[in-house]
């Protein structure tokens, strides 16, 4: 098992090689990935979100796949289409690109709800329907979407189903002044973003390896005052004066098996509150949807679950 949490925490110092500054939002995904959990990334142009998730496949020895959201993109790109054989008389299937095992869906709020709602099964499933038979998707499969703050022009908002559908989600502010200067300094000696391959990236880990950190994680022990206090946060985002809409039972079983990923990646076979409030944020910020007259007056989900952090009594 040690085997397999060094290839995985490897995995940030691979990533590192392209990006700098953005070590939350690397260990984010992997712990997404240790729960076969989707990621939403967010941030404003320009502070390397698609390169990110290009460096983590590169890293990987999985199939990756990418899919460039844009308005005119119909849901049998993302699916795949049944296509009619002129020699053969018949309709065979034609696999769309979600068919992969890690997804970048690159500026998913750039095209309209109904194309958008074409990953709801792949994502909750993990299969497609097309012509009313199921297609199962590769083993593993994991969805990473970025997409640009919603008051941007030209995006449309994510429902919230699909929205519920994501473990995290993960926000990529501005870099620091430290930082900034960084990426220019390698840009001026020659770094290209295109080219991963001659920055050294290389796969440090692997199907096997992610298979047994899984198994490890499984084994992580979860005591019922743990899962009452991932409960009762859940429940009190349901009952904030600010929120129209709190986070789901789902979201209370997201927040659980980041936790249970996030304590074995610290070398524990158990869950503490810790670990519950150090993924609180984005495991349940998306969840949370506010009131028009909060949001006027500057409330943010990700003050409402800092309050429920305050206030909700932490086991002992």
């Amino acid at each position: 098992m040690s085997d397999a949490r060094d290839a995985l925490i490897g995995l940030r110092a691979e990533v590192g090689k392209a990006v700098v500054g953005h070590d939350a939002a690397v260990t984010g995904l992997i712990v997404a990935l240790l729960c076969r959990g989707h990621v939403l990334v967010e941030g404003v142009p320009g502070v390397a979100k698609t390169l990110l998730v290009r460096a983590l496949a590169a890293a990987l020895d999985l199939r990756s796949a990418r899919i460039q959201f844009t308005p005119d993109l119909m849901p049998g790109d993302i699916t795949g289409s049944l296509v009619y054989a002129a020699h053969t008389a018949e309709f065979s299937f034609r696999e769309g690109p979600v068919f992969t095992n890690l997804l970048l869906a690159d500026e998913i709020n750039r095209t309209p709800p109904k194309t958008q709602a074409a990953l709801l099964e792949a994502m909750e499933e993990r299969q497609v329907s097309v012509d009313g038979k199921p297609r199962p998707l590769p083993e593993p499969f994991v969805v990473i979407a970025t997409q640009n703050p919603v008051e941007y022009e030209g995006t449309y908002p994510l429902p919230e189903a699909q929205l519920d559908r994501f473990l995290f989600k993960l926000t990529m502010p501005l870099p620091s002044r430290e930082d900034e200067v960084g990426v220019l300094l390698r840009h001026a000696a020659g770094f290209d973003p295109r080219d991963l391959a001659g920055a050294g990236l290389r796969a440090v880990a692997g199907p096997a390896d992610l298979d047994a950190a899984r198994e490890a994680v499984r084994a992580v022990v979860v005591r019922p005052e743990v899962a009452g206090y991932v409960v009762d946060l859940c429940r009190a985002t349901r009952s904030m004066p600010a929120v129209r809409l709190g986070a789901s039972p789902r979201g209370a079983t997201a927040l659980l098996a980041a936790a249970r990923a996030w304590a074995w990646l610290s070398g524990r076979d158990f869950v503490t509150p810790d670990d519950v409030k150090t993924l609180a944020r984005p495991a349940l910020r998306h969840r949370v949807e506010l009131r028009a007259e909060a949001e006027l007056e500057g409330a943010t989900a990700d003050g409402v679950v800092d309050g429920v952090l305050a206030t909700v009594p932490v086991p002992r």
